[in-house]
């Protein structure tokens, strides 16, 4: 997913290089002003060196043009702030699935994935509310290299069912045979629901899911909304 830039940005790019042509096209007058009047008044007999002139007219060239290419980058970024909220538009009303630091407990349960560099002898996964205190303790049975991914029931360790809504992350601690913690990488949550709205205030186009801004480059996946879900949402609202 592209990742824009903001619009703030993007001007504040665009007033910078502006100044800096408007800057270099007096200097660029002025030079040209002193140079006509050196030589004009050169002395014949020891007249002025032109390997300098011309490296004086040559850093004035390429001043210019890394102007222009200042101008071609602002253009991309005007491009990609642009690209980045119509992508987030086209995902309005459609169903999707991103990555988040944590994920949000729905319909009794909630998703996280994680990664570990070998099999582990010991694996343990604690699952964290907003406040960071454990409310449930697992220990998957699938312990092998590579990419997991854990769905957990919502069930606290007292085997309470929690209330849907609630912001979870996790921690994972996982040894190798040697007894050595293994380093366990890309631990995220995941978000499911229909996108309501696009949000551009940070300067990173998100997407509204279930209230939760998330960033457009995190969404994993997109598909239509099921007749079906269309009429349970209209019937909550």
């Amino acid at each position: 997913m592209a990742t824009a830039v903001s619009s703030a940005n993007t001007s504040s790019v665009l007033d910078r290089i502006n100044n800096g042509r408007t800057s270099m096209a007096n200097n660029t007058e002025t030079f040209l002003k002193l140079l006509t009047t050196q030589l004009k008044n050169q002395d014949p007999l020891s007249p002025t060196d032109t390997t300098q002139m011309t490296q004086q007219i040559t850093q004035m060239t390429g001043v210019e043009q890394q102007l222009v290419t200042n101008d071609l980058l602002a253009a991309l970024v005007g491009m990609n702030t642009g690209s980045g909220l119509s992508e987030g538009v086209n995902m309005i009303g459609k169903q999707v699935t991103a990555t988040s630091d944590t994920s949000t407990l729905q319909d009794g349960k909630a998703t996280f994935t994680w990664s570990q560099p070998g099999q582990s002898t010991s694996l343990t996964v604690e699952i964290k509310n907003a406040a960071g205190k454990v409310v449930r303790t697992l220990t998957p049975e699938d312990q092998k290299s590579g990419a997991h991914t854990l769905t957990w029931d919502g069930k606290d360790d007292s085997g309470a069912q929690l209330s849907d809504g609630g912001v979870y992350g996790i921690n994972v601690v996982a040894k190798g045979g040697d007894g050595k913690d293994l380093k366990v990488t890309n631990i995220k949550g995941r978000i499911e629901g229909v996108v309501t709205a696009v949000d551009n205030s940070t300067g990173q186009p998100k997407v509204m899911i279930n209230g939760q801004a998330v960033p457009i480059d995190s969404v994993i996946g997109v598909t239509a909304v099921t007749k079906a879900a269309e009429t349970d949402t209209s019937a909550a609202a």
